[in-house]
């Protein structure tokens, strides 16, 4: 890697805060089929904290010297501050190497700034956290490699 490759590459990591249900758009859109493992979720729950290392597909990635758009990922950090708790549905706890993958973030308030914010995966995943307010930040960790495929979400005709 050339020094302006990894120069490039260091202006190009991500690194986002939410703080109100907009915010968290952005980032649930950033995060859009985003791959991460079971044991890869820990809540601290001293810190009031649930933090996920989670590899994102770069959807904003330059199209290549060809003129074909790159398939990227990077490893990233993300996490959520205040949570008072943490519920999940259709997630195998005791399979920390099971691969979720991450469809969208919602808010949902429930009074003042307090709400749930839910982490809506494939096969009916959910993970529900409680939170006093929406205080979350994602991080690249490093370095985007190429990936050979793109997600895809195919529609189904209905009835």
């Amino acid at each position: 890697m050339t020094d302006t490759q990894a120069s490039k590459q260091q202006t190009d990591s991500l690194k986002l805060v939410a703080l109100d249900p907009e915010d968290l758009n952005i980032v649930s859109a950033h995060l859009q089929d985003a791959v991460m493992r079971v044991g890869d979720l820990i809540y601290l729950r001293q810190e009031r904290r649930f933090a996920i290392v989670l590899n994102r597909f770069v959807w904003t990635a330059e199209k290549a010297s060809r003129g074909e758009a790159t398939n990227q990922r990077r490893r990233s950090g993300l996490h959520f501050e205040r949570v008072q708790r943490v519920q999940t549905m259709n997630i195998r706890q005791d399979a920390p190497d099971a691969v979720l993958n991450l469809l969208a973030i919602q808010f949902h308030p429930t009074e003042a700034a307090a709400g749930t914010i839910d982490l809506i995966f494939s096969g009916n995943g959910l993970l529900r956290l409680h939170v006093d307010c929406i205080e979350v930040q994602i991080s690249d960790l490093g370095g985007a490699w190429e990936t050979p495929s793109r997600p895809t979400h195919d529609l189904e005709d209905a009835g």
